[in-house]
């Protein structure tokens, strides 16, 4: 057996504390992270990795008019009010963690994917405002609430003004209720924190979710159900996965009310065309799966040509007209008059028929630049045309007849001179 030297000995303890981590010392103020060893009505013992234990007494373990419900064993954030007492312990403080301690637990619930419980304090176009604690706010998006919250069968979705107005009242109607989330984004630098509560699934939910995700990527085709339908899209159940139909991929014709397309309850199919962060964020599509009527409709028409159409919709800066199905244009202001126009409403009317002539022909952004004024301009060259043939052609008739008068008048002529022969 080989003998163990004395230099073995020392390089090998060397070596050990080498890999031993040194124990942490704290500075008064610091917020650092611990585990509870222990736990009673009146004192928490926390393992903090330093030179000694950590304790946190009486009303220092309570928080400001929330609940603490870390168990044994768990992580939790901490601050160090003395770092070191009388008893030779780190003296810590739960109560003053405040907002670093609503961080910790917020990318620890997002890490874990745990669940979190907030209050709505305020109600917008766009979603909610939610109280999450210790001076932290947050914002649940409109399309990340449950769908009967706000879009239920009873929604009169008629028109877009009216399906806004429907949604913000159905917000509003949430400030004081407490919702259970999930964390979708944090960004503490921003103080933004983006929560959903679609993402809190029943286990079946998940279960199924997970089943469709495990295989998904974009470009994939799947079958769902529309569950909601909103002023900005549509949202679809497709396989268990929750996602967003944008209204601009409704459909290849121009949307201004999903509703006018889908129902709730309607099955669709739907193409994934945007998927990040495990599948809490998913953009579906319906209009890519169907044909595009552009390429083959814009075929019969050329720059120059004068076309019907109707009156979509009027903005301050010209007229969108539907030419075809699938094919709209617009009409620019500066199209729509010789004159100079203010308001487009002055001139075209919603609803109304008219005739225009296409100038540009766009196959990036897929329609037509439309004018009013080269049409009415080109009709009134026409008529002055016209004018003109018609003028000419009654100035050759009278040089005609003046020339008929003449050689009539020679003929007059030349008979008299015969009959004046015949006489003689």
């Amino acid at each position: 057996m080989a003998k163990i030297t004395e230099k073995q000995v020392s390089k090998e303890f060397a070596d050990l504390v080498e890999g031993l981590e040194a124990p942490k010392t704290f500075t008064k103020g610091q917020i650092i992270e611990g585990i509870i060893i222990s736990k009673s009505s009146g004192e928490m013992i926390i393992d903090v990795n330093g030179r000694a234990e950590g304790v946190v007494y009486g009303r220092e373990m309570k928080l400001d008019g929330e609940t603490f419900d870390k168990a044994e064993g768990e992580t939790v954030l901490v601050y160090v009010v003395n770092p070191e007492n009388d008893e030779g312990q780190v003296e810590l403080s739960i109560r003053k963690t405040g907002t670093a301690r609503k961080w910790f637990e917020l990318r620890e619930a997002k890490e874990k994917d745990k669940t979190i419980k907030v209050n709505v304090i305020e109600a917008n176009t766009g979603g909610v405002i939610v109280e999450i604690g210790g001076g932290l706010r947050g914002f649940v998006p409109s399309s990340q609430l449950k769908n009967t919250r706000i879009y239920t069968q009873d929604n009169d979705y008629s028109n877009k003004k009216d399906a806004t107005k429907q949604l913000q009242s159905k917000l509003a109607e949430l400030i004081d209720e407490a919702l259970e989330v999930k964390v979708m984004e944090i960004n503490e630098d921003q103080s933004r924190v983006i929560l959903s509560e679609k993402l809190v699934y029943s286990d079946a939910d998940i279960e199924k979710r997970n089943e469709t995700l495990e295989n998904l990527k974009v470009g994939d085709t799947l079958k769902g159900k529309v569950t909601g339908i909103a002023p900005f899209g549509l949202f679809v159940n497709a396989e268990g996965l929750e996602g967003l139909v944008h209204i601009s991929e409704v459909s290849w014709d121009k949307v201004k009310n999903p509703a006018d397309f889908y129902k709730v309850d309607d099955e669709v199919e739907v193409q994934v065309i945007g998927l990040s962060d495990s599948g809490k964020r998913v953009a579906y599509s319906i209009k890519r799966l169907q044909d595009d009527p552009w390429k083959k409709i814009v075929q019969n028409y050329k720059v120059g040509q004068v076309v019907k159409g109707k009156v979509q919709s009027i903005a301050d800066y010209g007229a969108f007209v539907k030419v075809d199905d699938g094919l709209n244009g617009l009409i620019h202001i500066s199209e729509l008059s010789n004159k100079l126009v203010k308001n487009p409403a002055d001139i075209v009317s919603e609803g109304e028929d008219i005739g225009v002539m296409i100038i540009s022909i766009s196959d990036e952004d897929r329609h037509l630049g439309l004018s009013l004024k080269r049409l009415k301009a080109n009709e009134a060259t026409s008529s002055d045309d016209k004018q003109e043939a018609s003028t000419e052609s009654e100035d050759e008739s009278t040089e005609e007849g003046s020339e008929t008068s003449r050689e009539m008048e020679g003929l007059d002529e030349l008979l008299s001179d015969e009959a004046e022969e015949v006489k003689e």
